[in-house]
């Protein structure tokens, strides 16, 4: 009876059970176009990177979720955020910017808050300008910036150094070489001076 109805679904909805059986996200349960991935304490490293076609409505709330990556939620309307501890930095923006684009709904943009930094805590994502979310990222860029000084710094140090090195080395290879060649000459003349010498003799 069972295996009658699933041909019997089979074979009003082929096409689309396809898609929902085969490729409804690992931890998520999917519905109809409802793919419901709430409450499995998915991070942003292990969020599902597509959802099936004919996705409508996508649950993500009360996860651990910091970040979403850029084009995820494109081409969804109904999305449930709340209930994650969005990072605010400047990888948020994408973010922002699809909440904006939303139209009211029952997952309002008011549920969406900022968990870090200190400085960001419990703002509402939809309402950061670009600047607050920008001035954010400055840190690092600088952090960035002041390490390849230091690094460029220490690189011209050690090849001043190397130079240094060089020139005290051709210097005393050039003394004694001078050295060298001196030392030659008085032993040919010694011993030109002892060959005249016997020779007189």
């Amino acid at each position: 009876m069972k295996t009658a109805r699933v041909q019997s679904l089979f074979s009003y909805y082929p096409h689309d059970l396809y898609i929902w059986s085969s490729a409804c996200p690992h931890l998520c349960s999917c519905h109809g176009g409802q793919v419901d991935c709430s409450g499995r304490s998915l991070t942003s490293s292990s969020l599902p990177s597509t959802f099936p076609t004919g996705t409508t409505e996508l649950r993500l709330h009360d996860n651990l979720l910091t970040s979403i990556p850029n084009g995820l939620l494109d081409g969804l309307t109904s999305v449930s955020l709340h209930g994650n501890p969005w990072l605010c930095d400047c990888g948020v923006l994408y973010l922002r910017a699809w909440l904006l684009r939303q139209p009211p709904g029952p997952w309002s943009q008011r549920a969406v808050n900022c968990s870090s930094p200190p400085a960001l805590r419990g703002r509402l994502v939809a309402y950061l300008t670009e600047e607050e979310l920008l001035q954010t990222c400055h840190y690092w860029y600088c952090d960035l910036a002041l390490a390849s000084q230091v690094a460029l710094l220490v690189f011209v140090g050690v090849q001043g150094a190397l130079l240094v090195a060089l020139i005290v080395f051709l210097r005393r290879f050039e003394l004694l070489s001078k050295e060298a060649r001196r030392t030659t000459e008085e032993s040919f003349r010694e011993n030109d001076y002892t060959s005249v010498k016997d020779s007189s003799i």
